[in-house]
């Protein structure tokens, strides 16, 4: 009986161990430890959580997060970082079903509710493919990425960082709804851990040095713009349709053989013309939004939409697929989207009361105005909001009162825009750069005063932040001709880590010799990083300037850090749109 016993529980002991070893092998595919042993590296010595997780901005969250050494293959910040970025995914896929979970329940929610929900969807959704592209990366190596990957990367995840503090700040709004702790109290640790898996993956993937140029800072890029207009290489077949139906012409046609000749071209794959008299493709945009292709990589041109002039009274949104969309209007004041959406009265969320709303990447607008006519009494009532990587606005116009333009997340450019408003005008938590802009301030309710930024970065290793650089600030009309005191401030810290900076503008008198004014009290001043270099103008004596911690009066290496070619390498996707831009300093 002792040796029938031993021998049954020797083999129950093996089958168990095979099942552990098939079991490893059917995860190898999902669980990160497993791929580490084919991507780890030999030559990186070990660390444990408690050493790694210093590097975090939340070091007692990553040791309780991360798992204990002998669960790990080799114990290295690549180990961490993979562990970490999956159970990210994993976190936001749960999440979601959360959310859908609460939105199945809508007939007990009030609409304020359901519209901050949605919000959180639509985010999650954005970030499970951020998360899905980032893990396939990390994934396959164990050393410090090239330039422009590691960027993307970085990129990616401040992003996603962005996306779930705009859910949480929405869901923190809305006073009351059942189970409303319930998403709130694990997205406040979801923040934590995507905090995590962005400093780990900076600290193994991303090099520490990522200039993007090789150039001296103060550099001129040369644009594809010749006389005021846009070179396009299409068919002979949209070139004709182009050319009949346009009334402003991009290109004259006597013009033709020289401009398909010509380096800096514009490549489009198709073309359809938006005209509300009925003679073009389409009468609204969002019907040639619709048939645009989907999940485009751009290489064959971009899909472009010719609006003609008129005033677009519809709310345009373009989705994530619409990717490599170029958008050309007749002209600022010619080709108006407008809407009139607002927080405090329609009962939107401010990141969906905007007119034009876009996340599809790589997309362009020409000649266009936008605007938000809720009007100062409303107070948020957003324009434009822009989450597109890689997006570019040229020679377009944003009009609004208090939050006119939102540089939600990831990379952007602004080139000889007019950017209208009254309180924190231009926000958000993108890496956007405005390059010789207009700035106008306008006339607010009464004891309300103008801040023309608030930035919302809220981690340490987000590479974000508002640049603006040789533009003009200067007072519309309607304050100008006033009698009011309205005070007018660069900006205000609407984040803890809030990073602004102003190079070479003319900075009327209307600006504050403050310069910069408090969110509240003494909220951020010591890690925010507001920054001004050679500033001219009435208005941009650094004399009287706050003295925060946060405040710094930069040199030529500190402000070239802030350029196109270092802050969004941007040498590497704008020539491609035609725009132009200053590579470097002016």
């Amino acid at each position: 009986m002792a040796n029938n016993y031993h021998t049954k529980l020797f083999m129950a002991h093996l089958m168990i161990f095979v099942l552990f070893l098939l079991f490893f092998q059917s995860c190898d595919a999902d669980n990160p430890h497993f791929l580490t042993k084919k991507k780890g590296n030999p030559h990186i010595n070990p660390d444990s959580p408690s050493t790694i997780c210093k590097s975090t901005p939340h070091p007692k969250f990553c040791k309780s997060m991360l798992p204990t050494t002998e669960n790990v293959t080799s114990n290295n910040v690549y180990d961490y970082g993979r562990f970490s970025v999956h159970k990210s995914l994993s976190t936001t896929h749960k999440f979601i079903s959360d959310i859908q979970k609460y939105l199945r329940k809508s007939k007990k929610l009030t609409i304020p509710a359901i519209r901050a929900l949605e919000d959180c969807q639509f985010l999650a959704d954005l970030n499970i493919d951020y998360l899905s592209t980032t893990f396939k990366t990390v994934n396959e190596t164990s050393n410090i990425l090239p330039i422009l990957e590691a960027e993307d990367l970085q990129t990616l995840l401040s992003a996603i960082l962005t996306n779930t503090q705009t859910c949480l700040d929405g869901l923190q709004e809305i006073t009351s709804f059942p189970g409303r702790n319930d998403i709130l109290n694990p997205l406040k640790n979801d923040t934590q851990l995507h905090s995590v898996s962005l400093a780990l993956v900076k600290k193994g993937w991303v090099p520490k040095n990522k200039k993007g140029s090789k150039t001296h800072p103060i550099t001129q890029k040369k644009s594809a713009f010749r006389n005021g207009h846009l070179p396009l290489k299409m068919s002979a077949r949209n070139r004709a349709i182009f050319e009949r139906i346009s009334r402003r012409k991009l290109q004259q046609q006597q013009d033709d053989d020289q401009v398909l000749e010509h380096d800096g071209q514009v490549l489009v794959s198709d073309i359809v013309i938006v005209n509300q008299d009925g003679s073009g493709n389409f009468s609204t945009i969002n019907e040639a939004v619709a048939i645009a292709p989907n999940n485009t990589n751009g290489t064959t041109g971009y899909f472009l939409i010719y609006i003609t002039a008129g005033v677009y009274e519809e709310y345009v949104s373009i989705a994530k697929k619409k990717k490599y969309l170029m958008m050309i209007g007749d002209g600022i004041n010619q080709t108006i989207v407008t809407g009139n959406h607002s927080y405090n009265v329609d009962g939107y969320t401010t990141f969906n009361s905007s007119t034009f709303a876009v996340v599809g990447q790589g997309f362009v607008a020409v000649n266009i105005t936008f605007q938000n006519t809720a009007g100062p009494i409303k107070h948020q009532a957003v324009a434009v909001r822009n989450g597109a990587d890689l997006s570019t606005f040229y020679s377009c116009s944003f009009h609004g009162y208090q939050d006119t333009l939102y540089v939600h997340s990831l990379r952007q450019f602004y080139r000889e825009c007019d950017i209208y408003g009254t309180v924190d005008f231009i926000f958000g938590n993108a890496a956007a750069i405005f390059q010789n802009c207009n700035i106008y301030p306008k006339l607010p309710l009464q004891k309300q005063f103008n801040a023309i930024t608030a930035q919302g970065r809220t981690d340490p290793n987000q590479n974000t932040g508002i640049s603006i650089q040789n533009c003009t600030v200067k007072p519309a009309d309607d304050l100008k001709f006033s009698n009011s005191s309205t005070q007018t401030y660069l900006g205000r810290p609407w984040k803890e880590y809030s990073r602004t900076m102003y190079a070479q503008n003319f900075i009327d008198g209307i600006v504050n010799p403050l310069g910069w004014r408090e969110w509240s009290g003494d909220f951020a001043l010591n890690t925010i990083y507001y920054a001004e270099f050679n500033n001219t103008g009435p208005g941009s004596s650094i004399i009287g300037r706050v003295i925060w911690p946060g405040f710094h009066v930069i040199d030529v290496a500190d402000a070239a850090n802030f350029t196109v070619s270092e802050f969004l390498l941007g040498d590497d996707w704008l020539p491609r749109t035609g725009v132009p831009y200053f590579s470097g300093l002016v």
